[in-house]
C-alpha cells in the first residue's frame, strides 16, 4: 500500500506545537534568531539581520511549499504561542515511501531542551505511523558536528557523504552528510526518544 503524501497539518505535543508555516510567523522568528550568526552558520540562507530579511526567507520557503517541494512547519512553544524555529518535510515521495526532515533551525534559547526532541518525535510519528513512510532521511553540512550528533541521537544511521554537493552562502563548497531511519528501526528509536522526552532532554 502506497504511503500518503505529506500535507500541511498541526502536530501537537507538550513542549511544542508544529503548525503550517505562515508569513505572519516572520516577526516571531526574527525576534527568536534574527542576526544570530551561530544559528545560521550552516544553513542555506544568509543571516537575516532585519525583519524584512527574515520575511524574505519565510517567503522563499513558502514559495517552495506552494510548488510542492516541501511542507514547512513553524515550531511554536505552547506556553508563549510564539514561533521559535522552523522545520520541514522535504523530498516528498509517497510512491517510494520516503521523506526527508530538514530545513530545521531553532532559536539558541531552546537548544539542548526538549523542543528538538519532541519536534522530531512528532515528525517521525506522523511520517511512519500516519503517512506510512518506509524511510526518513536527514542531510547536513559535513562541518556541522552539532547537527550530525543531534541526528545520531535520534537513532538515525550514517549512510555516506556526497562530496562538493552544495555551495554555501559564502561561496565555499560543502560536502553533505546523509543519515536515514527505516520503518523497522522506528520502534526502538521511538522508545529512546520518548524516554529522553520524559527526562526533559
Amino acid at each position: 500500500m502506497t504511503a500518503k503524501q505529506p500535507a500541511p497539518t498541526v502536530l501537537t505535543g507538550r513542549h511544542v506545537r508544529l503548525e503550517p508555516l505562515r508569513a505572519d510567523h516572520a516577526p516571531d522568528l526574527f525576534a527568536a534568531a534574527g542576526g544570530d550568526e551561530e544559528v545560521w552558520r550552516w544553513l542555506t540562507h544568509p543571516v537575516p539581520r532585519t525583519g524584512e530579511a527574515m520575511a524574505a526567507i519565510v517567503d522563499s520557503v513558502l514559495t517552495e511549499a506552494a510548488a510542492g517541494a516541501s511542507v514547512p512547519f513553524a515550531v511554536v512553544t505552547p506556553g508563549t504561542g510564539r514561533a521559535v524555529g522552523v522545520t520541514c518535510y522535504l523530498d516528498l515521495d509517497a510512491a517510494h515511501e520516503r521523506v526527508e526532515i530538514g530545513g530545521t533551525w531553532y532559536a539558541r534559547a531552546v537548544w539542548r531542551t526538549a523542543v528538538n526532541t519532541e519536534a522530531k518525535l512528532l515528525l517521525l510519528t506522523h511520517a511512519f505511523d500516519d503517512l506510512g513512510m518506509g524511510r526518513v532521511s536527514w542531510k547536513t553540512d559535513h562541518l556541522n558536528e552539532r547537527s550530525q550528533n543531534a541526528i545520531r541521537r535520534l537513532g538515525a544511521l550514517y549512510e555516506g557523504t556526497l562530496r562538493r554537493h552544495r555551495r554555501r552562502p559564502d561561496g565555499t563548497w560543502r560536502d553533505t552528510v546523509y543519515f536515514s531511519m527505516l520503518h523497522d528501526e522506528w520502534p526502538a528509536a521511538r522508545a529512546r526518544l520518548t524516554e529522553r522526552l520524559a527526562a526533559g532532554r
